[in-house]
C-alpha cells in the first residue's frame, strides 16, 4: 500500500475515490480494485494496521490502571462519549473525545465516532441480518416517507456475496421477516434462551420466533477466509480492542487488505476530506479537496468515480459542505431534502427477568453473540398505533454464587453446588420514523480545526417511538411470564438519539428526484459519477442491524459503476 506526497496532476488523478475505510467504504476499495480501477481511499483519521495496532487485544485486566474502566477524570472530560458502552479503557482510544470534534446540539445527540483507519468496523456489535420486503415496502405501504426504489430481490444476490466473504454465523430459520442468509455453523442458546424459545413458539403459535443472533463471525473458516488471512474467532469477547486472528469482520482484517494486495489501492489516511469538486463544464464531479490533519495543507485529488462511505452524518456533512454555483446549498441538492430524513434506532427500552430452574446446567466458555427476536409486530398488517416496530436482543446466564468470597470462602463456595437461579437482560431495537425535522445541517459561523463548518443537530425522539417502548414492555413481559419467568422488571435508558449507533438518512434513495438525492443504484440523480453506500443513503432504518445492508448496497452500486463507467456512461 503506498504512502507519499503528490506534487503532480497527473499523481494526484486515480479511477476512483473512495472517502472513508469503514464497512461500507472498506467494501468500497475491494470491489474497486478488484475490478482494475486505481483507487485512492482516504480516511480522517490515523492509521490501524491489522494486528499491529491493537495495543490492548492481548492484555489481562490486571494490566489497565483502571481495570477497563474510564478514570473518572476521563468521563468527566468526555461526557459524551463516556456514556456509550464501548468507552472503556481497552477500546477508548478508537473512540472519539468530546473536545477533539465539538458539534452543535439543538437536540441533545450523543454521536459516538470512531476516527481511524477502518473507523467503527473495529468497534461494531456485528450483529448482520438481512431485511426483507417488509421492510423495503414500509414506507410505501403505511405512507410515512418515500418509496424504496428497491426490493429484496434487487439486493438478495449482494447479500449472499458479501456475507460469503465476510463470515456470517446463523441459521437457516425459514422466517419471512428475516430472510436466511449464506451462513456458517451457529452459537448456541443457553438451556433457558432454549427453554423461553420453546415456550414462546407454544404460546404464540410460532408467531413470535426466537432464535440465535447472526454475527460476523468466523466459525467455520471457508477458504475464501484463509485466503483474507483469518482465522476462527476464538469466543474471547474482546472485539472491541481489534481482533488479532480476524475472527470477526473488520475493513482493517478482511477488506483493506485484500484490496491492498491488488497493488491498485492508495491509502492515505490523516486526510479530512473538505468537499467534493463540481465540474460546471463538465456537469460531474471532477474530485475532492482534502486537509491534512498535521499540516492543514489542502490538495485536491480527482477521478472519474467518488463513493462516499465517510458514515451517514459525515457523508452529509460533506455533501453540504461541497457548493458550487450550479449547487449553492450543497452537491446535488436541488431538492433542498439533504441532511434532513436522519432515522436512528430506538434502543430506550430494557426488559430484565429472573428464572428459577434449570439449576443443574451452567453456562461454560464466552460466546461473542446473544439470542434473537425479530420484528413480530406490525409485519403482516397493521395492528397497533404506531407504525413500524422492534426486534429484540437477549442473553440469559446463571445467577450462581459460587464465585463469591476471598481466600478460604471462594475456595469453599467453588466446590458447592451451584444452585443459584438465571437472570435475563433484554433490549429492543425499534425503528425510528425518518422525519423532515430531524435534521443535520452547517453552522454558519463556527468551525472546526480545519476549517470546516461545525455540523448542528437536531434530531429527536417523537410519540411514535415512546409508544413502541410501552409496548416492548408489555409484550416482553408477557412473553416472559408465560414461559415461566419472575421478577420482571422494565427500565428506561433515556439515552439521546446517537448513542446507540446506526444514524442512517440524510442522502435518502428513492425513485423521484424532487423527494429523494439517490437513484436505486445509489447514485447521485444529478452528479452521476458521485454514489453514496453508507448509512446516509438509507431510506428508512428498518428494526435489523444496518450494516449487512450497507455492504451489500456498496458492492452491489460498484458493480453498477464500473459497468457505466467503462460504458462511458458516466
Amino acid at each position: 500500500m503506498s504512502y507519499f506526497n503528490i506534487d503532480s496532476t497527473k499523481e494526484q488523478t486515480f479511477d476512483a475515490i473512495v472517502i472513508g475505510t469503514g464497512i461500507s467504504g472498506g467494501w468500497a476499495a475491494k470491489e474497486l480494485t478488484d475490478k482494475g480501477l486505481r483507487t485512492l481511499i482516504l480516511d480522517r483519521g490515523k492509521d490501524v494496521k491489522h494486528i499491529v495496532d491493537y495495543p490492548t487485544t492481548n492484555m489481562q485486566p490486571w494490566e489497565f490502571e483502571h481495570r477497563g474502566q474510564p478514570s473518572l477524570a476521563m468521563r468527566e472530560q468526555n461526557p459524551i462519549a463516556s456514556k456509550h458502552y464501548i468507552f472503556r479503557e481497552d477500546a477508548m482510544h478508537f473512540v472519539v473525545k468530546d473536545a477533539e470534534h465539538p458539534y452543535v446540539q439543538d437536540k441533545p445527540f450523543d454521536w459516538m465516532r470512531g476516527y481511524q483507519v477502518g473507523g467503527r468496523s473495529l468497534l461494531w456489535a456485528r450483529q448482520t441480518q438481512r431485511w426483507s420486503d417488509f421492510d423495503f415496502e414500509g414506507p410505501a405501504r403505511d405512507g410515512f416517507a418515500v418509496d424504496w426504489p428497491i426490493r429484496y430481490a434487487d439486493i438478495a444476490p449482494w447479500y449472499s456475496y458479501v456475507e460469503k466473504f465476510a463470515g456470517i454465523s446463523g441459521n437457516k430459520d425459514g422466517l419471512a421477516q428475516l430472510p436466511d442468509g449464506e451462513f456458517l455453523s451457529p452459537h448456541e442458546m443457553s438451556c433457558v434462551e432454549k427453554h423461553f424459545s420453546e415456550q414462546t413458539a407454544k404460546n404464540y403459535k410460532n408467531s413470535r420466533p426466537v432464535i440465535i443472533g447472526r454475527a460476523a463471525h468466523i466459525t467455520d473458516p471457508q477458504p475464501i477466509h484463509t485466503q483474507q488471512g483469518r482465522a476462527k474467532c476464538q469466543h474471547r469477547v474482546m472485539c472491541q480492542r481489534g481482533c488479532p486472528f480476524g475472527g470477526y469482520f473488520s475493513t482493517n482484517a478482511s477488506t483493506l487488505p485484500w484490496a491492498e494486495k491488488s497493488g491498485k489501492l492508495t491509502l492515505r489516511p490523516n486526510s479530512v476530506v473538505h468537499s467534493i469538486i463540481y465540474d460546471e463544464k463538465k456537469k460531474r464531479a471532477a474530485g475532492v479537496r482534502v486537509v491534512d490533519t498535521h499540516t492543514k495543507e489542502m490538495t485536491e485529488y480527482f477521478a472519474k468515480i467518488i463513493f462516499v462511505n465517510a458514515s451517514a452524518i459525515n457523508s452529509n456533512l460533506i455533501l453540504l459542505n461541497s457548493k458550487s454555483s450550479r449547487f449553492p446549498n450543497g452537491l446535488g441538492n436541488d431538492s433542498g431534502l439533504l441532511g434532513k430524513f436522519i432515522g436512528f434506532h430506538n434502543y430506550r427500552g430494557r426488559v430484565s427477568a429472573d428464572y428459577d430452574g434449570f439449576h443443574e446446567f451452567t453456562t461454560d466458555g464466552r460466546r461473542p453473540n446473544g439470542a434473537y427476536i425479530p420484528r413480530f409486530r406490525n409485519v403482516f398488517k397493521q395492528e397497533t398505533d404506531f407504525l413500524r416496530g422492534y426486534a429484540t436482543s437477549f442473553s440469559a446466564s446463571k445467577m450462581g454464587n459460587t464465585n463469591k468470597g476471598i481466600g478460604e470462602s471462594l475456595k469453599e463456595n467453588l466446590f458447592k453446588p451451584d444452585t443459584g437461579g438465571w437472570s435475563l437482560g433484554a433490549q429492543m431495537m425499534g425503528e425510528t420514523l425518518t422525519k423532515e425535522t430531524n435534521m443535520v445541517s452547517l453552522d454558519p459561523t463556527l468551525k472546526d480545526n480545519w476549517g470546516i463548518p461545525l455540523l448542528r443537530m437536531s434530531v429527536d425522539f417523537d410519540d411514535n417511538d415512546m409508544k413502541m417502548v410501552q409496548d416492548f414492555y408489555t409484550e416482553l413481559s408477557e412473553m416472559l411470564s408465560k414461559a415461566g419467568f419472575t421478577n420482571i422488571r422494565t427500565s428506561d435508558t433515556k439515552r439521546n438519539p446517537g448513542s446507540e449507533n446506526h444514524e442512517m438518512g440524510g442522502v435518502r434513495m428513492g425513485k423521484d428526484q424532487k423527494t429523494s438525492l439517490l437513484n436505486k443504484w445509489n447514485q447521485m440523480h444529478h452528479v452521476s459519477n458521485v454514489f453514496v453506500t453508507d448509512g446516509a443513503s438509507m431510506t428508512s432504518t428498518a428494526t435489523q442491524n444496518p450494516s449487512l445492508t450497507y455492504m451489500a448496497l456498496t458492492a452491489r452500486a460498484v458493480d453498477y459503476a464500473v459497468s457505466e463507467m467503462r460504458k462511458g456512461n458516466i
